[in-house]
């Protein structure tokens, strides 16, 4: 072989080496990482299960309901999409705290403390969310022919009952996109969480705050990558399996 084949030989070995050094390094990750990970889809999921019976009933009553503060309630759903998220966690921090009015209330009355624990990291990322869960939910309701539940109600179906086996179903491609889309912003919810529970290590540090913890900290690099790398893994793992159960109730529907 000559001379320049054995060069490009070797260097396409030492490229190959060089990258499974790289990703081994990146797949190294510390009990930090890993807990951040953790931590962050418990609050991710959680959030979003909170969140969507209260979204459901909003985008239907937005959807079908026509009344006086139709147009206050939409203001009102959709307000933590445009309020600074730090003026979001201040505000959860006013009424959910420890010395706050709904805060104090719960944890006398139901032992539920949500100031620096990781439940307000699920409050504060579920307030968050929740303007993008409504809004394909109240366009799948709109579309859906009114003809349909009054068909329902005249063969003897009540107005849950209709809701439940008719408009829902329908709505389900829109329920499903709401819901991952939720999750996807509570994944990535960093201004309201640290603003409400700061930034404990076990407890509220999720993967964005962990990434900003590891971008003040000398040699931080490589974690932060990590934590990004996994992130933008979980988001298009959440949007292909959004995409195949939109098809299948879709088909369904």
């Amino acid at each position: 072989m000559a001379p320049a084949g054995v060069a490009r030989a070797l260097a396409r070995l030492l490229g190959r080496f060089t990258f499974l050094a790289m990703t081994a390094d990146l797949l190294d990750l510390s009990p930090q990482e890993t807990e951040a990970i953790w931590l962050s889809l418990k609050v991710a999921g959680v959030a979003t299960l909170a969140s969507c019976p209260a979204a459901i009933l909003i985008a239907y009553i937005l959807a079908r309901g026509r009344f006086f503060g139709h147009a206050a309630l939409n203001a009102v759903a959709h307000l933590p999409l445009v309020l600074p998220p730090v003026v979001t966690g201040y505000a959860l921090l006013l009424l959910f705290g420890r010395r706050g009015p709904l805060g104090a209330f719960l944890a006398d009355h139901f032992g539920l403390v949500f100031a620096f624990r990781w439940t307000g990291a699920a409050l504060a990322a579920a307030v968050m969310s929740f303007p993008l869960l409504i809004r394909p939910m109240r366009l799948s309701f709109e579309n859906i022919d009114p003809r349909l539940p009054k068909a329902a109600r005249s063969l003897g179906a009540g107005p849950f009952a209709a809701f439940v086996l008719v408009e829902l179903p329908l709505a389900l491609p829109g329920v499903i996109t709401g819901a991952v889309l939720g999750f996807a912003k509570a994944l990535g919810e960093f201004g309201a969480t640290i603003t409400f529970v700061s930034n404990i290590p076990g407890e509220t540090r999720t993967i964005p705050a962990a990434i900003y913890s590891f971008m003040q900290t000398p040699d931080g690099d490589q974690g932060a990558l990590r934590l990004s790398l996994i992130a933008v893994a979980i988001a298009v793992a959440a949007l292909v399996v959004s995409e195949a159960l939109q098809r299948r109730a879709g088909a369904r529907a």
